[in-house]
């Protein structure tokens, strides 16, 4: 869910990727923008071992990647 005067919400799934829902603008490091239209979810990579990161490609499951912590506070 996103709410307009707080920006999008990013949720991190236990042993998976970061889930957030478009619209979303991802900026690479060339400086390119790559948009996520309205309605639709965007999976960024957390394992390291996803074949097209930034982006999620299922590849935690086939690693056994394990990251479930709570974010510490900020």
């Amino acid at each position: 869910m996103s709410d307009p005067a707080s920006g999008p919400t990013l949720t991190v799934k236990p042993n998976g990727p970061v889930l957030g829902p478009g619209p979303l603008t991802l900026v690479d490091p060339t400086g390119k923008s790559h948009v996520t239209a309205a309605g639709k979810m965007i999976a960024l990579c957390r394992c390291g071992q996803s074949a097209v990161k930034p982006y999620c490609d299922g590849a935690h499951s086939r690693t056994g990647f394990q990251a479930s912590d709570a974010a510490p506070p900020r």
